[in-house]
């Protein structure tokens, strides 16, 4: 039986049990710690493990990276395509438009309408592209959608440049008129020019005007400005006869259509006959204003009282005297002169007679709708025209009245109303200092006389040797 031990051994065997625990306890935990190297090798371990799975989930994710690299590059190269396509959309939208901008001028239906429909066709290819990019239904074959894009690029690059050589020879052919427009206002220059030159070579006669007020005004005024009006009137007829020559026309036969049985001493002086004819054309029914000829008291009125007036006149004929025609002409198509112009070349030129010269009647036709021919010979006319016209603004500004008249046919010659156009001398009786057998009068009026007041201002005749006197005038 076992002898029962005391209470306080019990406790003594408990407390050493207890410190042996403890200090087992206490070894497991030193053991612990210092193995911790080898936990973490067994978490090097893992690692490893992690590591080594790591490198077959690479060779897996490189595979599909070599999957994905070849979708990006085939979705890199599509994306190039489009934008190629885009790009040469744009061009041929470029080129559409440049074509329907130049199908505006000159109008161009046709073209407009083809321009029109391939910009509209374009536009909608655009659209459908942008569609299945947003759907993400792109099928495109890279390598062909460049190459077609590519040669519709440089088609409508072709054709821009085909555009822009359309432009470019349109801008040549608008230069070429425009040269061609220069040219014939250089021409116009020229003859304005000589014009100047002739009227510089009358500016002695003219220079009597300057600064000349109504006031100062005497029939000497008038004496200059007729043989300034002369010489207009003499260069027309001779660029006159110089047509009819080129014409091949019969001047002797001519002559005796204006004035029958005439006898002439000399045959240069067939050039007064023309004269005559285009002088006494010319002044007709100078006596009335606007030279308008009627038979009607008031215009006769009109005729007497036209002092009324005289400064307005004055100042027409200042204004006009050193006028260039053809712009007066152009600014002023209705006015009285425009008027003046058209019925004197109708009478003085007719329709045969410029047939014959000139071969047409444009300038007739020009002139009867109300233009101005640039012919030498209408501007030759039109600047005698011009002339006559301000002379008769002159004799409508003076105080007294004034008149024209003519000297009939035999007249016998008379220093006070006539001079002759010919250098043959005649005696105050009217005989002829070289001719016994006859007596010199008046075949015809080369240039008619005028009268202001008392004033008379010698009618230009041209003198022949006449067997049987006749009643002088």
């Amino acid at each position: 039986m076992e002898t029962v031990k005391p209470k306080s051994a019990m406790n003594n065997r408990r407390q050493k049990f207890a410190k042996t625990f403890q200090k087992v306890i206490s070894l497991k935990s030193a053991t612990k710690i210092a193995s911790n190297n080898g936990i973490c090798m067994l978490n090097s371990n893992l690692k490893v493990k992690e590591d080594l799975s790591t490198d077959h989930q690479t060779k897996t994710k490189g595979n599909n990276n070599n999957n994905n690299s070849k979708v990006r590059n085939r979705n890199k190269a599509v994306m190039e395509a489009l934008i190629a396509r885009l790009f040469a959309g744009v061009t041929t939208i470029k080129a559409s438009y440049a074509e329907l901008q130049m199908a505006q001028h000159p109008y161009n239906n046709d073209s407009i309408q083809q321009a029109d429909q391939a910009v509209v066709d374009e536009l909608r290819s655009i659209s459908e592209l942008k569609r299945r990019f947003l759907k993400k239904e792109l099928d495109l074959s890279p390598q062909v959608t460049i190459m077609l894009s590519e040669i519709q690029e440089q088609q409508s690059i072709m054709k821009t440049y085909e555009i822009t050589i359309k432009k470019i020879q349109g801008e040549v052919d608008a230069k070429d008129s425009k040269i061609s427009s220069l040219r014939k206002q250089l021409a116009e220059c020229i003859a304005f020019n000589k014009s100047l030159e002739k009227k510089l070579n009358n500016s002695e006669s003219l220079s009597l005007f300057v600064n000349l007020e109504l006031s100062m005004l005497n029939p000497n005024h008038f004496v200059y400005f007729l043989q300034h009006t002369l010489k207009s009137i003499r260069s027309f007829v001779k660029l006159m006869i110089g047509e009819m020559e080129s014409a091949h026309w019969d001047l002797e036969a001519s002559v005796k259509f204006i004035h029958p049985n005439a006898n002439f001493t000399k045959p240069n002086h067939f050039c007064f006959a023309f004269e005559s004819f285009v002088s006494i054309t010319m002044f007709e029914g100078f006596n009335y204003p606007n030279f308008i000829v009627q038979d009607d008291p008031f215009q006769k009125n009109q005729n007497i009282q036209h002092h009324s007036h005289q400064s307005l006149y004055f100042d027409k004929f200042k204004k006009l005297k050193s006028l260039n025609m053809k712009q007066y002409l152009e600014t002023n198509p209705k006015s009285s002169f425009a008027r003046f112009l058209k019925s004197k070349y109708m009478q003085l030129v007719h329709a045969k007679m410029e047939c014959s010269l000139f071969g047409n009647l444009n300038q007739r036709k020009v002139v009867n709708s109300g233009g101005y021919p640039d012919s030498a010979f209408f501007l030759a006319f039109a600047e005698m025209a011009k002339r006559v016209w301000t002379l008769h603004y002159l004799a409508l500004s003076f105080q007294e009245e004034f008149n024209i008249f003519q000297v009939k046919k035999n007249t016998r010659f008379s220093e006070v109303y006539m001079e002759s156009v010919t250098e043959e001398p005649v005696s105050t009786s009217g005989d002829s200092t070289d001719s016994n057998s006859g007596e010199l009068r008046v075949v015809f009026t080369v240039v008619p006389g005028f009268k202001i007041g008392k004033t008379v201002i010698q009618s230009q005749v041209y003198m022949s040797l006449m067997d049987s006197p006749s009643s002088s005038r």
